[in-house]
C-alpha cells in the first residue's frame, strides 16, 4: 500500500513539475517547490492525494498570480497566501494604496497635469517620512525579486497603483499579476518577430531590444526593475522632500533611472546604487517615530 501511494505521488509529481518548470525555468530548487504543492494538494491531511485533490490544485496552478504567490511566499513584501479551495484562493489584503489618484477612472488619469498629480500626492498621501519608509520597502522588494530561491522575477507594470502599504507603513505589493518569472518573459520575447523595440514588450513595460537585421526580439530586457522603480520614486519622493535632502536624492534617483541591461551583468553596480538610496532614506528617518 505504501509503495502504491508513493507511485501515485510520483505520477502527480511529473505534471506539477512540468507546469512549474514551464513558468519558472529549470531551477535546482524546483523539486522543493513541487513538494510544497503536493503537501498543499493533500487538503484533508490524510497523507495521500486523491484525484479530486489533484484536480483542485492543478486548477490553482493554471492561475499565474497563484503561482507567483507560491513562489514569493518567503518574501516579506508580497501578500501572504491565506487559504485556497478548488481554483479559488484568499490572500492577505493590502489596506492602503500609495497613490490616491489611482482611484480615479483610468480614462481621467492621463488628463491630470503632472503638477496636479504631485499636489494630490502631497495633500492626500502619507507624510513624506512615511513615504520614505514605503519607498525603502519597495527597494527591498526589488532586491527580493532578484536571484531569489525560485529564480529572478520582473516587474512588468511599474505604477504607483501597484504600490500598497500596511497600517504601519510597511510596503506590500498590491498586485502581483504583472510580476513575471524571467523564464516566462524570455520565452515570450526570444525570437519574436519585430520591427521596433515596442514590438518586444511583455506586459506594460518589460521591453527588449529588436534586432532589426534579423527582425527578431532579443531575450534581454532594456531596463531592469531598479531603473523603473527609481523613475517611479522620483514623482513619489521628491515632492515634499526635506530641503537638505532633495538635491542629493534627486541626483541618486536620476542616476538610478539610467541603469540598463541585465542586472546579472552589472550586479555590483545595481547593488551599490540600491544600497546608497536605501542608506540615504534610512539616515533621514532612523531614530524617529517613522522608523
Amino acid at each position: 500500500m505504501r509503495r502504491l501511494r508513493r507511485l501515485a505521488h510520483l505520477v502527480l509529481f511529473c505534471p506539477f513539475s512540468k507546469r512549474l518548470q514551464a513558468n519558472l525555468g529549470d531551477l535546482p530548487s524546483l523539486p522543493a517547490l513541487v513538494g510544497q504543492v503536493l503537501l498543499m494538494a493533500d487538503f484533508n491531511k490524510d497523507n495521500r492525494v486523491s484525484l479530486a485533490e489533484a484536480k483542485s490544485v492543478w486548477a490553482l496552478l493554471q492561475r499565474n498570480e497563484f503561482l507567483l504567490l507560491l513562489s514569493l511566499q518567503e518574501k516579506e513584501h508580497a501578500s501572504r497566501l491565506l487559504g485556497y479551495c478548488g481554483d479559488l484562493y484568499l490572500t492577505e489584503g493590502v489596506p492602503h494604496g500609495a497613490w490616491h489618484a489611482a482611484a480615479l477612472p483610468p480614462l481621467l488619469r492621463p488628463l491630470l497635469p503632472p503638477a496636479l498629480q504631485g499636489a494630490l500626492q502631497q495633500w492626500l498621501g502619507p507624510a513624506w517620512p512615511w513615504r520614505a519608509k514605503i519607498a525603502i520597502g519597495l527597494l527591498e522588494f526589488v532586491e527580493e525579486l532578484f536571484h531569489g530561491s525560485y529564480g529572478t522575477f520582473y516587474m512588468c507594470e511599474t505604477t504607483l497603483a501597484n504600490v500598497g502599504y500596511t497600517a504601519t507603513y510597511d510596503f506590500k505589493m498590491a498586485d502581483l499579476q504583472q510580476v513575471a518569472p524571467e523564464a516566462t518573459v524570455r520565452r515570450f520575447l526570444q525570437g519574436r518577430r519585430c520591427e521596433h523595440s515596442t514590438d518586444c514588450t511583455y506586459g506594460r513595460d518589460c521591453r527588449a531590444p529588436c534586432d532589426r537585421l534579423m527582425r527578431q526580439c532579443k531575450g534581454d530586457l532594456i531596463q531592469p526593475n531598479l531603473a523603473k522603480v527609481c523613475a517611479l520614486l522620483r514623482g513619489y519622493l521628491l515632492p515634499g522632500a526635506p530641503a537638505d535632502l532633495r538635491e542629493e536624492l534627486g541626483t541618486q534617483l536620476r542616476t538610478c533611472t539610467t541603469l540598463s541591461g541585465l542586472a546579472s551583468q552589472v550586479e555590483a553596480h545595481h547593488s551599490l546604487v540600491l544600497s546608497h538610496l536605501k542608506t540615504l532614506l534610512w539616515k533621514k528617518i532612523s531614530n524617529t517615530k517613522y522608523s
